[in-house]
């Protein structure tokens, strides 16, 4: 009996070891999932976010699509304005001293509000998020980065209600619209200054900045003629842009309904200002897209802005492919850039490969793999992609003005191997939640541009390895991610390859000039899989 009750008791005491142990493990487990469920909650955040990882396609009004108003429209163009034909290419001008800017800016090619919805359809079924326009306020040249007045849409483009047309016929696409804003400068014909200008007394007189040392009498931005910098500390300019409920930044969320505002040269205007500016945009409409044109590093800037154009990872990208900086190094600046400026702010920014400020990327880089590697990179680094119209089709253009030609719409064929790739991409990127806003992690690489992106579900995570020296590489690449199970088998989104995961590991050869996107099978582990992802 003694025996039977010192084995029952021995038995009793394995039970509650067995049972404490199993309440151990439940109540760790529940601690992760409280970690996933948290994690989770912040995922769903980022992807109800627009701004967040969406696709950008940039427009000039007057390049995009040739109006069928052209005949009603002439006078709009007369001296010294040029009208050209759709097929003839922008070639820099002379300087015409009377109207103080170079020829090539006063050419024109057309386009407008009108035009530009009829190939909305083009744009949507490319996969487009956001429209961006740049600048079409009233002014002189084609590039309207000399406003006369805000409050005005140029008569070439159309009114104030034609835009607020092109919102609504965008929103009922869900697409989203951003405008160009030229804060930091007007032009010099704008009867604001030229009132300003010759009259002390002039009410617009504080806006500029007035001066006895050039030979001008006043300052403009880069020292350039044709555009006087306004006195962006004057309260009533702050007013007059972006402080009152009526002000330029305000009215068009509010009356036209737009979603956002790039602002030119916002490194200009300074955190002040800026900061002020993104507030009044979020009072009038919540949600809305403050992004500024700002070629620094990108430390610092949010909440000035709610983001970036993302010129300095541009260059890295660049600098990586024209092989000035090795791969490995180049995916090191970037873990350096997002941990400085923070996940949630680079998320937002507009990642640019080229736009009418730069050669076109098939000018930059004429051999195709090159283009190929920047763009799938574009759309797997954070942040989100910005398309300047064209280039999806692989159209050329040096520096200012050829890089501003005419769209293409000839080239618009599935025969494209430019658009096919891009529409490849588009398509990716919004199948790939992680793509668009999961987190971000450098692989350890000696030779390889190698990162990962991730969410909370090891089903979704996407492995990116780039080789763009001419040598294969073989490597051995550690898989930063705690969920992906051994045996798991990794397939290479672009080709047939495929390689199994050991211990976290992963042995693989990357070809010369080849790009890998390898994303976990999970189908052969299903219970495994599923339950990471279970909520308890």
């Amino acid at each position: 009996m003694q025996k039977m009750l010192s084995g029952i008791l021995f038995l009793g005491v394995m039970i509650m070891t067995i049972c404490g142990s199993a309440v151990a493990d439940s109540s760790n487990r529940g601690r992760m999932n409280q970690y996933d469920m948290a994690r989770d909650q912040e995922l769903r955040e980022r992807a109800a976010d627009w701004r967040n990882g969406a696709v950008v396609y940039q427009i000039i009004v007057d390049r995009f699509v040739p109006s069928v108003a052209l005949k009603a429209k002439k006078k709009i163009y007369a001296s010294p304005r040029i009208l050209r034909d759709w097929r003839e290419t922008p070639r820099k001008g002379h300087y015409v001293n009377d109207a103080g800017v170079w020829s090539h800016e006063l050419e024109f090619w057309g386009g407008d509000f009108d035009s530009l919805k009829t190939r909305l359809d083009y744009l949507q079924n490319l996969g487009v998020d956001v429209v961006y326009l740049n600048p079409i306020f009233e002014s002189l040249t084609n590039h309207k980065y000399d406003a006369w007045d805000y409050h005005k849409i140029d008569p070439c483009f159309g009114t104030r209600k034609d835009l607020a047309g092109l919102a609504d016929e965008l929103h009922r696409r869900n697409m989203k619209l951003v405008l160009d804003g030229v804060f930091n400068h007007m032009g010099s014909k704008s009867p604001m200054f030229l009132d300003a200008k010759r009259n002390p007394k002039s009410k617009w007189r504080d806006f500029f900045k007035f001066t006895d040392r050039n030979r001008r009498g006043y300052i403009g931005w880069v020292d350039v003629e044709n555009l006087p910098e306004l006195n962006i500390e004057n309260p009533k300019v702050r007013d007059y842009l972006f402080a009152r409920p009526d002000s330029v930044v305000q009215s068009y969320l509010r009356q036209e309904g737009i979603d956002g505002w790039r602002l030119d040269v916002a490194f200009d205007l300074g955190f002040q200002t800026l900061t002020e500016l993104t507030a009044c945009a979020h009072t009038a409409k919540p949600g809305s897209l403050v992004v500024g044109e700002i070629w620094n590093y990108p430390e610092e800037w949010r909440p000035a802005v709610d983001s970036v154009m993302n010129m300095h990872g541009r260059a890295i990208l660049l600098k990586m492919l024209d092989e000035k900086v090795k791969p490995a190094m180049a995916a090191a600046m970037w873990e350096t850039m997002i941990v400085d400026a923070g996940m949630d702010h680079i998320l937002k920014t507009w990642l640019v490969l080229d736009n009418h400020d730069t050669s076109r990327l098939a000018t930059i880089f004429p051999e195709f793999w090159k283009q190929r590697m920047a763009r799938i990179l574009q759309f797997t680094l954070p942040g989100s992609p910005c398309l300047y119209y064209g280039s999806e089709i692989g159209m050329t253009g040096g520096e200012d003005p050829e890089q501003r030609a005419p769209m293409r719409w000839d080239l618009v064929t599935d025969e494209n191997a430019h658009l096919d790739l891009h529409r490849k991409l588009i398509a990716m990127r919004k199948a790939e939640p992680a793509l668009r806003y999961g987190d971000f992690r450098k692989l350890n690489s000696e030779k390889l541009f190698a990162f990962l992106r991730r969410t909370s579900s090891a089903s979704e995570t996407v492995i990116i390895l780039a080789n763009p020296s001419n040598k294969a590489v073989r490597e051995i690449i550690q898989i930063r991610d705690g969920k992906i199970q051994g045996a798991t088998i990794m397939k290479d989104r672009f080709s047939d390859f495929t390689v199994t995961v050991s211990a976290g590991m992963v042995e693989v050869t990357v070809p010369p000039h080849e790009i890998m996107l390898l994303k976990p099978d999970t189908a052969d582990y299903p219970e495994g899989y599923n339950r990471y992802d279970m909520i308890y």
